[in-house]
């Protein structure tokens, strides 16, 4: 393999411009024309052997600090922040960032700390909209944002999509085949078939196909989202016109999540969802079973049982990736996650990726003193083939302490004892535990005092 060739036309410029020394004195102190010094620091040559030997000879320098490391790690942090959806429409392809690495760190350094107060700063906004309820239109919310704020406001359950699903799920038979029956009196026809995308219809021929290669509970959601949108059309409509969406794509994304919850609901109709959630003590596994559902889609529907005069145990639900971050959160109880940012280190859910497939229980307690019974599993869903994608992510199910009892999970928890509760919040910046070993960042709005001279768990007091 040929050696890689050294460009460090930056680190050549900072180490000339910290000596004082003009392009001529520096080319002479390193043996080399001025017109080939010029083209190394412009990156437009690669460092040669001699030229490293003759900085480390004449100058001392280190010649490691010529790696492209600290180059790459700007990279890194240009792609982080270029993935801001501000910058969708703009975002540089990765040449380009790998150029202003290389040859312009200072300006790149400066890009990344403009971007990190613009983040600081609309997420002090967010939080000042929330405690003062200024109208939206001050601050407009991202589509996404809107629409989860929409189904977190009706508490994640909708009345008529929630009894028109229940309706649709009454008659006798399989589910998948009353589906099927549906579409097919719409002159549609259902086919399984490999390869395929999760669910594809094919208006003019009149197909729509699913992915032979998914668990059956994920093919029997993709259907039941299609008769969601072909045969409740009217009613979504309805419910999406009633929303007054600020745009037609927080609108396009909250007639997925409607088809969604359809589909959910039919699979799990309320009623005698709720009965046997009651009768079994909300075992997610045994109601998976008798449903032919997921564990996810259990978990979630368990999370939507708010009718009233007929209201489940309120939980709050959520899913987060490998990575920490939040795909999908409701709360029907008073724990709230944050809006930006992942879920508090010191949650159980984060633990479940070192234990896949077994549930972890926890005992929780949040700065404002509520207290939480919390299960978390690990799940992972394979592409049914050995090239396919595997997804893998955990979710979190739980209530306030008050209702732990009518939960099979909770049977020997020692729910009295102060001990057993772990401390968690809901995000470093919102969080005011001045005591805690897993912070990341301070608070926000937060005095801070540095001593020098003395370290506890962290490098500043919080005041």
């Amino acid at each position: 393999m040929a050696p890689q060739k050294l460009y460090a036309g930056a680190k050549l410029r900072e180490i000339r411009s910290a000596l004082g020394l003009t392009q001529k004195e520096f080319a002479a102190r390193v043996g080399v024309s001025l017109p080939y010094l010029n083209q190394m620091e412009n990156n437009n040559r690669p460092l040669s052997t001699s030229v490293v030997l003759a900085l480390a000879r004449e100058f001392g320098l280190d010649v490691t600090e010529l790696s492209a490391g600290d180059s790459e790690r700007l990279v890194s942090d240009l792609r982080e922040a270029f993935a801001d959806p501000l910058f969708a429409a703009t975002s540089p392809a990765l040449p380009d960032l790998r150029l202003v690495g290389a040859n312009a760190p200072g300006f790149a350094r400066a890009f990344l700390d403009l971007h990190r107060a613009y983040r600081q700063a609309q997420e002090q906004l967010a939080s000042l909209d929330e405690v003062l309820g200024r109208d939206d239109t001050v601050l407009r919310l991202s589509p996404w944002e809107e629409v989860r704020d929409f189904f977190h406001y009706c508490d994640n359950y909708i009345d008529a999509v929630d009894r028109a699903a229940e309706h649709f799920a009454s008659r006798d038979g399989d589910i998948f085949r009353l589906a099927t029956e549906a579409l097919a009196r719409r002159k549609i026809t259902v086919r399984l078939r490999a390869g395929a995308a999760l669910r594809h219809l094919d208006s003019a021929s009149g197909t729509l196909e699913l992915s032979a290669r998914a668990a059956r509970p994920t093919q029997v959601f993709q259907l039941l989202h299609q008769v969601a949108l072909i045969t409740q059309k009217d009613l979504l409509d309805a419910t999406l016109d009633l929303a007054r969406f600020q745009s037609e794509a927080a609108r396009a994304i909250a007639k997925i999540g409607l088809a969604n919850y359809f589909a959910g609901a039919a699979m799990l109709p309320y009623r005698r969802f709720l009965r046997a959630a009651q009768t079994t003590r909300h075992d997610i596994e045994t109601l998976a079973e008798e449903f032919g559902a997921s564990l996810e889609q259990v978990a979630h529907r368990l999370s939507t049982l708010q009718r009233p005069g007929a209201k489940g145990v309120p939980f709050f639900f959520v899913r987060i990736d490998q990575a920490g971050t939040i795909t999908k959160r409701h709360s029907a109880t008073r724990l709230q996650f944050a809006r930006f940012g992942g879920a508090c280190p010191l949650w159980n859910v984060h633990r479940a990726f070192e234990t896949p497939g077994r549930f972890l229980r926890q005992l929780a307690e949040t700065p404002d003193g509520m207290r939480y019974f919390s299960l978390s599993l690990a799940i992972t869903k394979g592409g049914g083939a050995f090239h396919a994608p595997v997804q893998r992510y955990a979710i979190g199910l739980g209530c306030e302490i008050a209702h732990a009892g009518a939960l099979v999970y909770a049977d020997g928890m020692d729910l009295g004892r102060e001990a057993a509760f772990d401390p968690i919040g809901i995000s470093c910046r919102i969080c005011e535990r001045d005591n805690c070993h897993q912070r990341s960042v301070p608070p926000l709005e937060r005095q801070l005092k540095v001593d020098h001279d003395h370290r506890q768990l962290l490098p500043y007091v919080i005041g």
